[in-house]
């Protein structure tokens, strides 16, 4: 069961403590908060069960496995959502389908550390920005891009993808935030690429050195279930295995400040500028936002993790491989 207090364990694998929600619904609220535009990755792995949303949990990075069970309790969160809007600058684009994933280590103190998977912590579907090309940098006072946009009749041309890509794991993720309003849960560094054949293949709007940093707060709350199940995923309420889902939590950060694009086209410098002149960047925190309109989110950890000390970690992810397909 996921819990803040180590060292005292449930009578029973079915009893959950006050402080042991709390933790739980903390981690899980703050996933439910990223919108994001992006692209695909690799596929997944198919789990059983009450796994089945976890397909990217970090559970063999090195962070995860030293979780004894005391000091350190290891989770697997998720959080995905079917849409959503992000505001940066004079443009809006609408989000689709979003996936949230990463491991996060409870520390007896009450502090936690998150842990990203390899292929970072978001993934989502691309998002389409209205207007395209046109809509970004035309009409323009720029001779060279005033050419440009006279050839942007073309379709394939004009339009334009969006993909909103982690850059760094996650940070400052505070556990008391998740059930409680207008306190920011955590905070997402992340970069949004665009790509369009006269853009090029490193447009950028932030960069892993000047990211995006997204500070999503709850709007409203949540509602709370729970189930136990064994290793493999198999629903049983003796299991070793605990799984806290908290849904339909609409969350928003308007806080967050949006640097220049760069990298954008052949002629960087020139198409740099009519697109941060159309599109008003760089745009200071208070003009952006981020809303996410319903949230899915799960926490999945051991019930009792005192009981397999000092091999909580490590049960972990030999019972998340045990429910691979």
């Amino acid at each position: 069961m996921p819990r803040l207090s180590h060292r005292t364990q449930p009578s029973t694998r079915s009893r959950v403590s006050a402080r042991t929600r709390l933790s739980a619904v903390a981690a899980l609220t703050a996933l439910g908060t990223l919108a994001s535009v992006g692209g695909a990755t690799a596929a997944d792995p198919a789990l059983n069960g009450q796994w089945a949303p976890f397909t990217r949990c970090p559970v063999d990075a090195a962070a995860m496995l030293a979780a004894d069970g005391f000091d350190k309790t290891p989770q697997c969160v998720v959080s995905t959502s079917a849409s959503g809007s992000i505001k940066l600058g004079k443009t809006t684009v609408v989000t689709g389908r979003t996936n949230l994933q990463f491991g996060v280590v409870q520390n007896a103190d009450g502090t936690s550390t998150v842990v990203a998977p390899p292929s970072g912590a978001l993934v989502a579907d691309s998002a389409t920005v209205p207007g395209g090309l046109l809509g970004l940098m035309c009409p323009s006072d720029i001779p060279v891009i005033t050419g440009i946009c006279q050839t942007l009749s073309d379709a394939r041309l004009n339009k334009i993808t969006a993909t909103m890509e982690s850059v760094g794991a996650p940070y400052a993720f505070d556990q008391t935030a998740g059930v409680l309003k207008d306190m920011p849960i955590i905070a997402l560094p992340v970069r949004i690429h665009l790509q369009n054949p006269l853009l090029g293949d490193k447009c950028y709007i932030g960069s892993a050195s000047a990211p995006i940093v997204l500070r999503p707060k709850n709007v409203d709350y949540p509602a709370f279930g729970m189930s136990f199940f064994q290793g493999d995923g198999t629903l049983d309420e003796a299991g070793e295995m605990s799984r806290i889902d908290l849904t339909g939590a609409p969350q928003n950060d308007s806080s967050f400040a949006v640097p220049a694009a760069s990298g954008c086209g052949l002629n960087v410098g020139l198409i740099n500028a009519a697109v941060n002149a159309k599109t008003g960047l760089p745009s200071a925190a208070g003009n952006n936002s981020l809303t996410l309109n319903s949230a899915q989110t799960h926490l999945a950890g051991l019930t009792a993790p005192g009981t397999v000390a000092p091999d909580a970690g490590k049960v972990l992810a030999r019972n998340w491989r045990s429910a691979v397909r």
